[in-house]
């Protein structure tokens, strides 16, 4: 086989934590693998931390950073189930390995791109809508009319999560850090958006609901927002836990505030789940939501902020540290 079939570009990190285009090994789909040519990926919070060297991926991963991917199927591993061809346009959730023109991957995390959207519309779905599916209907596991606080509301998971929590009939409300966010969530949806930074959120929750609070709360900042996500708990509420932007530590009477509210602290990441829980997650999404995204009522649609080439890269994750995007982050792979 030729040098140009065995090597393949992807974004690799250096000794000093910069980024760069590198030729690596291409890798070979393994039993039940699907080998999908990479159009375009999207960044994640994740990235930036492992870039850094504070999330390595899980045992047996790809190191190459890369939480989603869009493209189309390349090869086919042996002992693959279903009825995958060549060549048709494909989504994946990843454990590692975007950043790159080529990966391998189970077939049970793959999902078809609805029709209606393009390749670099397609990467911003995978992890940002798994996450959001996951956490209101595996984890809280909300109902129709209740009331869910989404904390950045206008992040790719954010958006999401407004969108989903609308199709099962629920009331998003969102905090964001900036009049445009607020703006364009409740363009998406957002029944009510509060700034953090200029108000506590906590107070225009309880008046929002009328003295009831959240009945869930999707928490992605942690230690600085815990005294005021439990004010705006309602009593037996669900606060979920995902992400911890704003500190993990919590000084005073966390355990006996949210006793008193008999409230339930769950937590959840998604990138160390199982391959069958992420299959169960990818099956449950594909039959529940993605129909929706060809649909009229009401139609979902996958929020890009901005897209940069694959050279661009640090550019790309530059942006995303200054917390400037709405939406997904999109660095565009191949040519298609």
């Amino acid at each position: 086989m030729s040098e140009e079939k065995t090597l393949m570009q992807a974004v690799c990190v250096n000794e000093a934590g910069e980024l760069g285009v590198k030729h690596v090994p291409r890798p070979e789909p393994k039993d039940g693998q699907i080998l999908l040519r990479v159009a375009a990926t999207a960044l994640n919070r994740a990235d930036l931390l492992q870039k850094k060297g504070l999330y390595p991926p899980p045992p047996g991963e790809s190191e190459i950073l890369g939480l989603e991917a869009s493209g189309v199927i390349a090869d086919i591993g042996p002992g693959v189930k279903g009825n995958w061809m060549l060549g048709s346009k494909v989504m994946a959730l990843l454990g590692g390995g975007g950043y790159a023109e080529y990966v391998a991957v189970p077939e049970e995390h793959i999902m078809p791109v609805p029709s209606n959207l393009d390749l670099h519309q397609a990467a911003a779905l995978p992890e940002a809508w798994l996450t959001a599916f996951q956490l209101l209907h595996f984890i809280a596991k909300v109902k129709a009319n209740e009331t869910v606080l989404i904390h950045a509301g206008a992040s790719g998971v954010g958006t999401a999560a407004i969108q989903l929590v609308r199709l099962c009939r629920a009331i998003p409300v969102v905090t964001t850090g900036s009049p445009e966010k607020l703006t364009f969530a409740e363009q998406v949806g957002a029944a009510v958006g509060i700034n953090y930074k200029e108000e506590d959120f906590s107070e225009k929750v309880l008046q929002f609901t009328q003295g009831k609070g959240a009945d869930v709360i999707l928490d992605c900042i942690g230690g600085s927002f815990w005294e005021k996500n439990i004010c705006s708990l309602a009593m037996d509420g669900r606060w979920v836990l995902y992400g911890t932007l704003g500190g993990k530590t919590a000084d005073g009477d966390l355990f006996g505030k949210l006793l008193r509210k008999r409230g339930q602290l769950l937590s959840s990441l998604l990138r160390n789940r199982s391959l069958e829980y992420k299959a169960e997650l990818v099956r449950s999404f594909t039959e529940q939501v993605l129909p929706h995204f060809q649909s009229t009522d009401p139609s979902l649609r996958p929020v890009i902020d901005s897209m940069f080439n694959m050279e661009d890269v640090e550019m790309a994750h530059q942006h995303m540290e200054a917390n400037k995007n709405i939406g997904k982050i999109i660095i565009k792979i191949g040519t298609f």
